[in-house]
């Protein structure tokens, strides 16, 4: 048991929204919701589980909120829209 590794945050979370199961499809996954809640503004918050995102090939993916994050910013950051709201990699 020594060797055992530790499981993540994620993985050990009480919060169903912020299992991974990846046994979902991902139009199941692009479903889930982390949280649906007020903050402590009283703004009512609603963050996705996964955001589903595709490549420049048309492959989509869905990159979980906590354990992708760094994807995430990264898939942020490349897509970019013109004028006419089309997306445009860099």
């Amino acid at each position: 048991m020594a060797n055992q590794a530790q499981p993540q945050p994620y993985e050990k979370s009480f919060n169903p929204g912020e299992r991974i199961d990846d046994s979902k499809s991902i139009e199941e996954k692009a479903q889930q919701i982390a949280v649906d809640a007020p903050d402590i503004t009283g703004d009512h918050i609603v963050v996705p589980t996964y955001f589903v995102v595709e490549g420049e090939e048309g492959n989509k993916e869905a990159l979980h909120h906590i354990r992708d994050a760094e994807e995430i910013s990264d898939v942020v950051r490349q897509a970019r829209t013109d004028e006419n709201g089309e997306r445009q990699w860099w």
